[in-house]
């Protein structure tokens, strides 16, 4: 099995619309076009970000379509895996998408009175049980706050 390092010089040649970069994890860039390869030998997590850029993921208004785009490029990952001759495991994308659907429920969760919200805007969410309205921060990679409106 290919190296997440070896993988990058044939993906440079089959993408050349898109930079490949080492950083400190693996993340899609949309702004400046860059797939940005973390430490280790995570095949699937470079084509998965590689694959945002393929779909043209950019940014989305409501939570539930990162889920939808998230699923979409676990998706197209799998694709391209298997012409390199790798696979990517099951288990693993549905850990991944888990964590996301925890960060859902936890930005749903009425900090009222704990019953599911429903999203009415971007970053901002309200109870149908209580009538509470919070806004959320954005926290894919940092703690979540709520602030009641």
């Amino acid at each position: 099995m290919p190296s997440t390092i070896s993988l990058i010089p044939q993906l440079k040649k089959a993408y050349p619309q898109f930079i490949f970069l080492p950083g400190p994890d693996y993340l899609w860039s949309p702004t400046d076009h860059t797939v940005y390869f973390g430490p280790g030998n995570a095949h699937h997590f470079l084509l998965h970000e590689l694959s945002h850029g393929l779909l043209g993921h950019a940014d989305y208004d409501r939570d539930v379509e990162l889920i939808a785009m998230e699923r979409a490029a676990w998706d197209k990952a799998s694709e391209i895996a298997a012409l390199y001759g790798l696979t990517i495991d099951e288990d693993t994308v549905e850990t991944t998408l888990d964590s996301y659907r925890d960060w859902l429920h936890a930005r749903s969760s009425c900090p009222a009175c704990n019953a599911t919200g429903l999203q009415i805007k971007k970053r901002v969410y309200s109870c149908p049980a209580c009538h509470h309205t919070w806004r959320v921060n954005e926290a894919r990679v940092c703690g979540l706050r709520r602030q009641s409106l």
